[in-house]
């Protein structure tokens, strides 16, 4: 018997989350300020010993306001002002810790290969102004906020990190977490900006849960996903910018397999829109050049430990994605599944500290 439409959709795609009941004020806000609002819940079984944990998270993504071509400040206080406008409804929503798309604060141009003016949208992750608009959000909001930018770090030679700040729901900054793998594929020019991130894989411990940030390109390394989830990350947030011509379609499956290897939420944002730079570039491959990176797909989405995920926000359209979960569904997944009892580590580190050995042969038996 051929399986039903909601049977194979369910098999693919695990059990639906609950649609949230999101207040019909922020629902009519989210239509007069012009973005995609969704909102979705995945519970967990009740516990004799342990309360539930359940918090709400925010994925925000977002087109940018303003031409490329504005001035910088402009730019700058356009994206805060869009962005201020979005969190208000992700309070009223009830959301607990919100996420921003990488570097949010300016056009992703990394492709242009041009340092002025793309450089100028550094800024100190510790002091800068929005670092310093974030705390105001975090207080206001009684907000968790993971608000991933250009840093500018002047104490070690003015040098450019791709980073995501972590800022308490007190406002304080926790700390940040930079991005360990730099694309070096199409128009994906990042290293000609930064390296690869020297902080590991830091984990936040914050009122709500224990959360990671992920950037972008480390969505594509198994292992960078697990040293986090190692550190006992319950939520780990994959901020990205990323095309349809090259990604979409691996988008859907990368950070729900995550979910699923390392028991745990993943939270993936994508950026929306074309962004046109001022002056034509080339790929490297012998095309034309051209202006623009290509299109920004946005579909942001969560997946949880037990293979469910939401529906995915708008392709076109600015979006926040309000997801409810209760923790405790990290653990009962792992007790199931047991990946980390049954991962062999050991074995990994042994075998991985011989592969990067110039002396390196690999074990391939042959007749």
């Amino acid at each position: 018997m051929a399986a039903s439409g909601e049977e194979q959709k369910r098999s693919l795609d695990g059990e639906p989350p609950r649609p949230l009941d999101l207040p019909p004020l922020a629902i009519s806000m989210a239509a007069q300020r012009q973005f995609d609002l969704q909102g979705y819940g995945f519970g967990a079984k009740p516990e004799q010993l342990r309360p539930p944990r359940v918090l709400r998270v925010g994925l925000v993504q977002n087109q940018i306001p303003l031409p490329t071509n504005a001035p910088v400040g402009e730019q700058v206080v356009a994206l805060h002002r869009r962005i201020e406008e979005i969190v208000e409804v992700a309070a009223m929503c009830g959301v607990n810790v919100v996420c921003f798309q990488e570097v949010w604060t300016m056009p992703f141009a990394f492709c242009t290969r041009e340092r002025l003016p793309w450089t100028e949208f550094a800024e100190s992750a510790e002091d800068g102004p929005t670092t310093r608009f974030c705390q105001k959000l975090a207080r206001k909001h009684n907000m968790v906020v993971v608000s991933p930018i250009l840093e500018r770090d002047a104490t070690h030679g003015e040098t450019l990190w791709n980073t995501a700040v972590v800022i308490s729901n007190s406002g304080a900054v926790l700390g940040k977490s930079r991005k360990n793998h730099i694309p070096r594929i199409g128009d994906f020019n990042e290293s000609t900006y930064y390296m690869e991130g020297d902080r590991g894989h830091p984990v936040f411990q914050t009122q709500f849960g224990k959360i990671a940030v992920n950037i972008c390109y480390g969505r594509h390394h198994p292992l960078n996903w697990l040293l986090y989830s190692l550190n006992g990350a319950e939520i780990i947030f994959n901020p990205s910018a990323t095309i349809g011509k090259l990604s979409e379609s691996m988008w859907p499956i990368e950070a729900r397999n995550a979910a699923i290897a390392n028991h745990c939420f993943t939270c993936a944002i994508n950026r929306v829109g074309t962004e046109v730079y001022p002056n034509p570039f080339t790929s490297g491959d012998g095309g034309e050049a051209h202006r623009d990176f290509g299109y920004f797909y946005g579909s942001s989405y969560v997946s949880a430990p037990d293979g469910s995920r939401t529906p995915g926000l708008s392709r076109t359209e600015d979006g926040l994605l309000v997801v409810e979960m209760d923790l405790n569904l990290c653990r009962q997944v792992s007790d199931t599944w047991n990946f980390k009892m049954t991962g062999r580590y050991e074995m990994y580190t042994q075998e991985l500290a011989a592969a990067v050995q110039p002396d390196f042969v690999p074990n391939v038996i042959k007749e």
